[in-house]
């Protein structure tokens, strides 16, 4: 049975004895980072920076929680602004492992940038099992790179250091609890951030898009409060196809937006949420009223496997 004490007793002191000098760690927020920046901090004190970078890819008021977030923790925060350089290294990509790959390889390059004005020569991160098993750890064909896996360059300058690396994401919840951090409970959102949730071409009007589709998630957090169980994950997706509408009297064009939610435990099987139909026609009313360019929203019901729970 796993034990949360033992394990955050255990990886303090791997921490200690692999790491000599200073440490970076890559932080999005999320519970996984999150977890590693706490145990990290207990390790390495005033010798770990926590580095965010706002790539311009994550949810609406984002970045304004991280930093709140880890201001909070004993350490020193790093907020590196690099929206317009995801952008333009996105620019004409519609492949979404090569997206994967360019985001990875993009953020190793800004945290070398900021490892050397630290004098760091250590990068932590808060990859977890899910993630090198997805990305072709050890003898599995590859699912799909993780940014934090598959985006690393062969010659890498910093010593990368994993001490999440064999846990599975409802562990990862449990040392987050034992540990007091308040997004023990936060939804899952994946490294690459809203690039793949935007099926095709990285745009900045597509980018406006799918930020406002967080309708999605309040919708469905509003209906948990009133007693529904909450799901693992749940998000919306926008595709690159327009289909037919009516706007007023006129036809209209209009992108299509998925709805995507999701129950699982450890992120390794997931089954599609059952989510009422006032629900689902709530979403699909206020997305298509307040979000200008969608005329159509359509319930992914697909488990995992076969499909994954992102899109891309």
């Amino acid at each position: 049975m796993f034990d949360e004490g033992k394990f955050v007793e255990e990886a303090v002191k791997k921490l200690k004895e692999e790491v000599k000098g200073k440490a970076i760690i890559a932080v999005s927020g999320g519970v996984d980072s999150s977890v590693a920046a706490k145990i990290g901090s207990m390790a390495l004190g005033e010798n770990l920076v926590a580095v965010y970078v706002d790539t311009g890819l994550m949810r609406k008021n984002e970045s304004r929680e991280v930093e709140s977030l880890f201001k909070e923790m004993p350490l020193k925060f790093v907020k590196v602004d690099a929206e317009e350089r995801f952008l333009q290294a996105l620019k004409g990509v519609v492949d979404p492992e090569e997206k994967r790959k360019i985001i990875g390889e993009l953020f190793i390059k800004i945290f070398e940038e900021v490892a050397e004005k630290e004098k760091a020569e250590y990068l932590i991160q808060g990859t977890i099992a899910p993630d090198w098993i997805e990305s072709g750890g050890g003898l599995r064909d590859t699912i799909k790179s993780h940014h934090n896996v598959g985006g690393l360059p062969s010659m890498l300058k910093l010593k990368i250091v994993e001490p999440l690396r064999d846990l599975y994401k409802d562990e990862v919840r449990k040392v987050a609890k034992y540990l007091h951090l308040k997004v023990a409970e936060r939804q899952p959102f994946p490294g690459p951030g809203l690039a793949i949730r935007i099926i095709g071409e990285v745009t900045k009007e597509r980018l406006e898009i799918i930020k406002a589709c967080h309708i999605v998630e309040e919708e469905i957090e509003k209906e948990v409060a009133k007693g529904m169980e909450k799901p693992w994950q749940y998000f919306a997706v926008l595709l690159p196809v327009r289909s037919v509408g009516v706007h007023g009297d006129r036809r209209a064009y209009g992108y299509t937006i998925v709805v995507r939610s999701v129950a699982s435990i450890d992120a390794m099987t997931a089954s599609f949420s059952h989510l009422p139909y006032h629900l689902l026609e709530r979403i699909s009313i206020r997305i298509t009223n307040e979000i200008k360019g969608i005329n159509r929203i359509v319930y992914d019901i697909t488990n995992k496997p076969p499909a994954t729970i992102e899109w891309e």
